[in-house]
Formats: C-alpha cells, structure tokens, sequence
C-alpha cells in the first residue's frame, strides 16, 4: 500500500511539473511569436527587422562580452582600463597578502611610455630610511595644513559612491594617516565618520553649499569647514575624464538623503553647469579663492583638467601683481586618462591632455613663474600602483591622489556599471540590496592596507634609488621607454627649466 501511495504522488508530482513545463513552453512561443511580430514590423533597426527574435543575441553577447573577455580570453596585460595584472596587483595590496611573483616580469618593457627607476649602484641602508617629510599647503591661511603622505583618495561624491563606500573609505583613510577628498557632491555624515582629514570640493553646481539659484552660499561653506577634518577647500573646474561638461547624476541616485546633503529636489536628476557661474576668467578664480580662504581660513585651490598652461602663466603673473599671498594654495591637475562614472566618449578619449604631459607642463609653469614652492601640486589620473605614483613623485608631484584605485580596493570588479546603478558589488549604487555586499568593517581594513602597501613599496623604489624618502625622487631617478625601444631619463625628456629673472613673489 505504502508502494502504491507513493507511486502515486509520484505521477502526481510528474504531471505537475509536465503542465508547468508544458505552460512555460507555451508562454515562451507566444513570446516569441510577439517579439518576431514587432521586430519584423518596426523600423528603427535593420538587424531586427531582417533577422526578427535571434538578431537580439547581438545585444546580449555585445553585453556580456565585456565580462567574458575580463575572465576568459583577455591575457593579464590586454584590458582597458585596467588590466588583470594591475587589478590583481591592488587587490593583493588591499587584502595585504604575498604580492610577489615568480619566473620573471609579464609586462612588455620595451613598450613604449614604460617608466622604469634607475636604481643606484650603493643604494642607502635601512637604517637611513625615513618616513615622508610633512608638507605644509597654504602658509598664508589662517589653519595651513601640514600633511606627510603623499598618497591619498582622491574626488568621488556621496550619491555617486554608496553610503557604505564612503563609509569604509573614512575610516581606512583615518587608519592609514591619508586625506579623502568628498568630490562634488557636499559633505555626508559618512565623510566624517572614520575621523579622516578631509578637502572639501566646491563643483560647479555647488552642492552643498548652494543658494537656491545656485551661487555659493557663505554660512553654508562656514559650517561645513567648521568641523576640524576638513582641512582644505578645492574649486573644481574640471575633471579628466569628462573636461569642459558638467556632470549628471541620475533621479534615482537621488534619494531623500543625498538630496537634501546636496540642496536639490528628491528623485531628480540633477545637472551640473560645466563651469563655476561666477568664475569665467583668471581673476575670477583668484578672487573666489581670495574669498573662500578669508571666510574659512583654510588653504584654498583648484582642480583642472589642462588643455595646455598658458593660462596658468597669466594666473601666476596675476599673483605677481596682487602678492604671493593671493596665490592658489594648492593645484591639482587631472589627466584626461581619469574616470567618472559617466561621461561621453568623445570627451573621455578625445579631450584634455594626459598625465603624463599635463603634469610635467604645470611643474615647469610653476617654476618658470618662481611659484613652485609656494603652489603645492596635486596629481590625479590612473595613478593606482606603486610605480604610478613614484613616476609622478619622480616628475616633480608633492602629492598623488587615486580614485579608481581605492575602488578596486574596496572590491570594485570593473565591470562598468557605475552609472546605471547596478554596481554589483556595493560600490557606486543606492540599492540596498546591492549595498549589502560591501561590509564596511572588512573593506575599510582593505583600504587602509592598499593605502599603506603603495607607499611602503614606493618607498622601496625610492630607497633603490639612493634617496631616504619617496619625495626625494626627482627626473633624474626615472626613465621611459621611447618609440625606438631605448628609454628616455625623464629630465632629458622633460628638462627643467630656468625660473625668470622677472618672476618675484610680491
């Protein structure tokens, strides 16, 4: 009887799952016959109107192509904008596991633009190593800040990145000793969590700190730099990836709290000018840093993108006239190799020039004009490995900032979904669902070690080279592989050049 009860409900369950199947079958022909309808019968696309149903693979292998050629066909060193080598290289520093390698470098060293370190034939003993001199940004304010590493997280926005991103970020940021830069998007509780330093940026839109038309507002900016962390203010002019537009943060990034952080209305999208409203010429941006340092008395800068650096000429004669104190406190120069989390392609790839070229020209602006020591240099752009950052010491940078590096740090998989906010691990969306994947506790041990493993491995290459400390490191130290296979030194590359009689600080 037992034998035949369940002989039974066997049949039963068999038939069941028949008339499911038999109905799911159903469903998928009608669907298929609807879709072959309105493919065959539309016009707006000839590959679905010739091949109706199987011309929609196109779409979806276009999609997932992108991810099968990161696990499956790409070699180590193929990927843009970062291939596995460098990937893999961050996320052995982040978790602070074994990072070296066996058998011999993979990487091409005869490429082109390769930069390499002349390491010295009797390099200093351990014992003579020491840690990174403090700089100190902004003499003339009122609080200058004094600050040692020369590796730090650079502009990423609360809205852009998820609560639990910015949230681990601050607090690896405090435990590794480096600034976070809050981006465009105002200051976020989270920002402040971990205790860090912080730079605070003034975007174009001024979030944050916006008058209902949009103009600075002072007591606004009074109360954000009324928190001890933040140590400096920084206008944005532009950034790299995307250099004369202003950004757009989609209405369903805009929940009620980054609305009301940022000062604009919940669930819509939200457009930033592509220029500050009130900053259109050179004295302007020196007046707006005039005021902003008086109001605040922090060091005050700018960022920019560089198309080339004859306006920073005409910035520093401006500062001739009005005194060394009117100088920008601080620059940070983007390269047009930087990221966003969504920008035309025109301008990402066709707009601004590189770090590589952008960096050494202000350097040199700087020197020419005699304002080199009083304009700190702050540079950004792909800078994510330990050789990245020491090439940019190396040309003459004080300080390296990194965006997408301490995204990867934090679990970042490239998968180039930061703009549709479906970023699968946690990082560059606002649905919970998502978020939860980013733990906070164990991704901000992720940070503070990929901040500490890149400055203990310049170190290393700075040691090598014979001098004590990283910013050492100087034109003479680096070379980069030319057209023909044969490396360049930098300094024969990039010559330093004579300061002008006529350039003295006012």
């Amino acid at each position: 009887m037992e034998s035949t009860g369940f002989a039974h409900w066997l049949v039963v369950l068999v038939e069941l799952v028949t008339a499911f199947a038999l109905l799911l079958l159903a469903l998928a022909v009608v669907v298929l016959v609807v879709t072959w309808v309105v493919d065959r019968n539309q016009t707006g696309n000839a590959v679905l109107r010739n091949f109706p149903v199987i011309g929609h693979f196109r779409y979806w292998f276009l999609h997932l192509g992108e991810f099968f050629r990161q696990y499956l066909y790409s070699s180590d060193r193929e990927e843009m904008p970062f291939n596995r080598a460098q990937r893999t290289w961050v996320y052995r520093a982040a978790k602070n596991v074994d990072n070296t390698n066996a058998f011999g470098s993979s990487r091409d060293l005869r490429a082109e633009g390769v930069p390499f370190f002349v390491n010295a034939p009797f390099p200093d003993l351990g014992v003579d190593h020491v840690e990174p001199v403090p700089v100190t940004i902004g003499p003339y304010a009122r609080e200058p800040y004094s600050h040692a590493a020369f590796f730090n997280i650079s502009a990423m926005s609360f809205g852009a990145l998820s609560a639990p991103a910015v949230r681990a970020l601050s607090r690896g940021a405090a435990k590794a000793g480096i600034w976070m830069d809050t981006g465009e998007g105002g200051l976020a509780p989270y920002h402040l969590e971990g205790g860090c330093d912080i730079i605070f940026e003034i975007g174009t839109a001024k979030y944050g700190v916006r008058t209902p038309d949009g103009k600075l507002d002072d007591g606004k900016l009074l109360a954000i730099c009324a928190h001890p962390q933040v140590k400096m203010v920084s206008i944005k002019l532009g950034q790299g990836a995307k250099p004369g537009m202003g950004g757009l943060l989609p209405g369903a990034k805009v929940t009620a709290e980054i609305a009301a952080i940022r000062g604009i209305p919940v669930g819509e999208d939200s457009q930033s000018p592509n220029r500050h409203l009130d900053i259109g010429n050179v004295s302007q941006l020196m007046d707006s840093i005039g005021h902003i340092r008086e109001l605040t008395g922090k060091p005050v800068g700018f960022k920019a993108v560089l198309g080339g650096v004859e306006w920073i000429g005409e910035l520093c004669d401006e500062v001739h006239q009005r005194g060394i104190a009117s100088a920008p406190d601080f620059i940070i120069v983007d390269g047009s190799e930087g990221g966003t989390g969504a920008a035309p392609q025109t301008l990402m790839e066709g707009v601004g020039l590189p770090l590589h070229e952008a960096l050494p020209a202000l350097l040199d602006m700087l020197i020419v004009k005699g304002l080199r020591e009083r304009i700190k240099v702050v540079c950004s752009g792909k800078c994510i490995t330990a050789y990245d950052v020491a090439w940019a010491l190396s040309i003459g940078a004080d300080f390296v900032n990194s965006a997408r590096g301490f995204m990867l740090a934090l679990g970042c998989i490239q998968s180039l979904q930061c703009n549709r906010n479906t970023c699968p691990t946690g990082i560059t969306t606002q649905n919970p669902k998502l978020q939860r994947g980013l733990v906070v506790s164990d991704k901000s041990e992720r940070v503070f070690h990929y901040a500490k493993n890149v400055m203990h491995e310049v170190g290393i290459i700075a040691h090598s080279c014979g001098v004590s400390e990283p910013r050492q490191l100087n034109r003479g130290h680096c070379r980069v592989v030319g057209d023909d296979g044969l490396s360049i030194p930098l300094e024969k590359l990039f010559p330093y050049p004579k300061e002008q009689s006529t350039a003295q600080p006012g």
